[in-house]
């Protein structure tokens, strides 16, 4: 027993790198009580294949740093619209937002109990994001991804 709740505190820390890196509507699922290959998906968000590689980057750094675990096994490169990084005991999903509807795991794995991620990861990056939202800066990068995908 005692390993699973180290197992679940590794996925809250990749779960809190995805958050650090504005990773959008995170759920882990706990996969325990069914009969499956792995105890817990964490499943991540981004709006740009720039934002996934980041919110992946976060995660692999988290828990190589703090954790010494590497992933056993990798899929996805930059400009994917689904990284997965598998931990064994867990597998951390980072989609870019419009592509996530299309594999729907959550669907798939409905029976799994969802996980409420800690509300304490939230509020000091919420009010950074709105205090971002006057920096003209970011206002130019996102005038130019708009730009890069009309052009696919």
């Amino acid at each position: 027993m005692g390993m699973e709740k180290n197992t679940l505190d590794m996925v809250k820390a990749a779960a809190s790198a995805a958050i650090s890196r504005r990773a959008q509507d995170g759920v882990i699922l706990d996969l325990r009580e069914l009969d499956s290959f792995t105890d817990f998906f964490a499943i991540f968000s981004g709006t740009s294949d720039i934002q996934v590689e980041g919110i992946s980057q976060a995660v692999l750094e988290e828990l190589e740093n703090n954790w010494s675990q590497k992933p056993w096994h990798q899929e996805g490169e930059r400009k994917a619209d689904w990284i997965l990084l598998d931990y064994v005991d867990f597998v951390v999903h980072v989609f870019l937002s419009e592509r996530r509807a299309y594999y729907n795991l959550e669907r798939l794995w409905a029976e799994a109990e969802k996980i409420e991620l800690p509300a304490l990861t939230m509020p000091a990056h919420v009010e950074a994001l709105e205090e971002e939202k006057l920096d003209p800066d970011s206002i130019l990068v996102f005038g130019e991804q708009a730009e890069n995908e009309s052009e696919m």
